[in-house]
């Protein structure tokens, strides 16, 4: 309920029921509180983006609640780079970076207090508490994230009473906040493109987070492979809500809208409707994330036979796109290009495409025209961290046209899409689609894959689900 409702039920607020919602309330400050495991490294985050801009003003805010419908909303989801450098995931805040005279930043992290009981918003605004939960204190905050905490209601205040300095925010996120600062696109842009770019590179504490992300995301792959049978009954939704299951009790919630994909709809890049059947004898092409309580994701694919056995033709479009992902693979490592995986996988599957004569050779033309790509749709990969496509946003030179280094974390996703109505290819082709996709970590000495668990050859991955199907 938000107050000022159209059709509420009640007319107003009598003044004695104002007066006994105001009295008997409990001291409920938490005084035990330590700082987060997270806040040391996000302290350095802070650190390493404040030497960028020295001598400005730097605002990344957290964003706010997204209308669903009338009067309900979303999920809230705080904006990945202010996860990143404060640890908090509270809406309708921002991060401040004040320059000194000296040099350097004084970082301040606004938030939205407590609603005060000596009024009636905390139980008839539309923050109010008694609806949406209790949020921290400014002082129980300070003590979580390490660093001082004010009002979000004054920081236009504030960064009005500060210095002159220049200032840059991320756009996009708060309008409301945006529109009391002057700054310039161009360079909110470049500031944007930096908050992205710090997140390349992830830390220890972020690596043990990619982790248990990718963990959770092999148990609900497990937990789908367990339940197909259920799912053959009913349709995909069956499989989306089984993964889902395991999203939000192992963690926050799904990374990005969870793709079940069964028959001819993996060949549909990004199928999320999730509402078809699920026939024995055709493939399941499940591509699905958990996210950490921390909000890191996890994000890999596998595709499967219903039945538990591929059939011949299944097995050699599968084989292909496997050969290509350990090609792809094979060039992680530090000092390759980013380029250099995506590039392996691709050749490999042009070679496949030409010997199978769905495209004219040779193998090297064709792939310099790009004419794999009918097939192929797709990019081999991107960067996995916060965001499922992380640091998107960060400079060019930096991470597509950059080189690897270790502690970067990014999948390999080849694949093979023949559509339903695709009249190039034989009739016993059309409707199939494979990927294969995996988590690697750049290491000092090449990578590791954090999803080895889960099978990927076409032996291994009949051999789990006949261990594993319900």
């Amino acid at each position: 309920m938000t107050k000022g409702r159209k059709n509420g039920l009640y007319r107003g607020i009598s003044d004695e029921l104002s007066a006994l919602m105001r009295t008997g309330w409990a001291d409920t400050e938490r005084r035990d509180l330590e700082p987060a495991e997270q806040a040391p490294y996000a302290a350095r985050r802070r650190a390493a983006l404040s030497a960028l801009f020295p001598g400005e003003r730097l605002v990344v805010p957290s964003g706010g609640l997204r209308t669903r419908s009338n009067d309900t909303h979303y999920p809230f989801r705080p904006y990945s780079g202010y996860v990143h450098l404060t640890g908090d995931q509270t809406r309708d805040g921002a991060l401040v970076l004040e320059p000194r005279p000296e040099g350097g930043h004084d970082a301040h992290c606004y938030q939205l207090p407590r609603d005060s009981r000596d009024s009636n918003e905390f139980w008839t605004g539309y923050t109010a508490e008694l609806w949406m939960g209790r949020r921290r204190t400014l002082a129980e905050s300070e003590r979580v994230l390490g660093l001082p905490c004010r009002d979000i209601r004054t920081i236009a205040e504030d960064i009005a009473r500060a210095s002159a300095a220049p200032t840059r925010i991320v756009r996009g996120v708060d309008p409301a906040l945006e529109a009391t600062l002057a700054t310039d696109a161009d360079r909110d842009e470049d500031f944007e493109e930096a908050v992205s770019g710090l997140r390349l590179v992830k830390d220890e504490w972020e690596i043990g987070e990619m982790r248990r992300a990718v963990d959770a995301t092999v148990r609900g792959f497990t937990d789908v492979v367990r339940e197909l049978s259920q799912a053959v009954a009913t349709s995909e939704r069956w499989i989306e809500g089984t993964f889902f299951r395991r999203a939000r009790v192992d963690g926050n919630d799904v990374g990005y809208g969870s793709i079940c994909a069964a028959g001819e709809h993996a060949t549909i890049m990004h199928w999320q409707d999730n509402d078809g059947p699920v026939r024995p004898g055709e493939l399941l092409l499940l591509d699905a994330g958990v996210e950490t309580r921390t909000l890191y994701t996890a994000d890999v694919t596998r595709t499967l036979p219903i039945s538990g056995t591929f059939t011949p033709l299944q097995r050699e479009i599968y084989d292909a796109v496997f050969e290509a992902q350990e090609a792809g693979m094979a060039a992680v490592k530090p000092g390759a290009h980013y380029r250099d995986f995506h590039e392996a996988a691709q050749r490999s599957m042009t070679e496949r495409l030409v010997e199978w004569g769905f495209i004219e050779g040779p193998a090297e033309r064709a792939y310099e025209l790009g004419l794999q790509r009918r097939f192929t749709m797709a990019g081999t990969g991107h960067m996995l961290g916060l965001d499922v496509h992380d640091c998107a946003r960060a400079r060019s030179e930096e991470y597509v046209d950059g080189v690897l280094e270790p502690g970067m974390v990014l999948t390999v996703e080849p694949g093979l899409y023949f559509q339903p109505d695709d009249l190039t290819v034989p009739e016993q082709w059309r409707g199939i689609g494979v990927r294969i996709e995996d988590d690697l970590l750049v290491t000092a000495d090449g990578h590791e894959n954090l999803s080895a668990a889960l099978p990927r050859s076409a032996d291994g991955v009949e051999a789990w689900m006949r261990e594993h199907a319900g």
